[in-house]
């Protein structure tokens, strides 16, 4: 009768080890196979989004998201063949899924912009743009963050969510800006002179762009001088020094030609009472 009794107890042992042999197999089996399938995916998807002119860095992020994603499907079913009750398992990661978004919602929304900027593209690396308060050329963009290079060569690191939730005016997309600067002359100087003088100056200077033809025209009857709108156009990267080139050439011409800029003046008549 114990002989009987140890036969059936080593039968039983024997049966559960084989059969949890056999489903500890297969979750290998299942997993491995969810691991190349998850593989697979990702080159898909890469290759995919590769052919379509997607960013890069797009691409990368949403192709680890989709192998992790069938991945954590493939070691569920593993789990789940090997008896664990991954129904609580599940609802046990979207609870801590559902505290760390609301933990890292500021995140989620840089996050969410930098997907944004990179597949709208308001700017590329390179361009110079004004937006959350920052003038500068941008150095990088992540998908939380975008660096810009102020005219100062300061670097900046702006969160997206704060490009996305302002005006963006970028300067550089267009191609070519236009430069505005007042000029003042003397009332007693004749205007076509004047025209002439200032438009040998923006022909003569190689930085100006021939296209769109450069304005030069009366603006407004000052106080003590004529003030002309002069308004050429230069490439982004020229700006500022077609701005400071047209000031300084245009007094020198001006003066060269004898004709003054006049400082504000204003005429005070004295009433003397007996």
């Amino acid at each position: 009768m114990e002989d009987l009794g140890l036969n059936n107890y080593l039968v039983v042992i024997q049966d559960l080890v084989t059969r949890f042999g056999l489903n500890l197999l297969a979750a290998i089996v299942i997993f491995f196979i969810g691991q190349w399938i998850a593989v697979f995916v990702r080159r898909l998807v890469r290759g995919l989004m590769s052919k379509a002119n997607v960013d890069p860095t797009l691409a990368s992020f949403v192709g680890n998201l989709t192998y992790y994603s069938v991945l954590a499907f493939a070691v569920i079913a593993a789990l789940n063949r090997l008896g664990v009750q991954t129904a609580s398992l599940i609802a046990i990661l979207g609870a801590a899924g559902l505290a760390v978004g609301l933990a890292l919602q500021g995140s989620l929304a840089n996050f969410a912009a930098g997907v944004l900027i990179i597949i709208f593209r308001p700017f590329n690396v390179g361009d110079l743009i004004e937006a959350a308060d920052v003038l500068g050329e941008v150095l990088d963009i992540q998908l939380f963050t975008t660096t810009l290079a102020t005219l100062d060569n300061k670097q900046v690191i702006v969160p997206n969510s704060s490009l996305t939730g302002s005006n963006i005016i970028n300067y550089t997309v267009r191609g070519k800006l236009r430069v505005d600067t007042v000029i003042g002359v003397a009332y007693e100087a004749d205007i076509d002179q004047v025209r002439q003088v200032i438009s040998e100056v923006l022909e003569s200077d190689p930085l100006v762009l021939k296209e769109p033809t450069p304005t030069i025209a009366v603006m407004e009857l000052g106080d003590s001088s004529v003030n002309f709108a002069v308004r050429p156009w230069a490439k982004p990267e020229d700006y500022w020094s077609v701005y400071f080139n047209v000031h300084e050439n245009v007094k020198k011409r001006l003066d060269a030609a004898g004709i003054s800029i006049p400082f504000p003046q204003r005429d005070v008549h004295l009433i003397q009472n007996n």
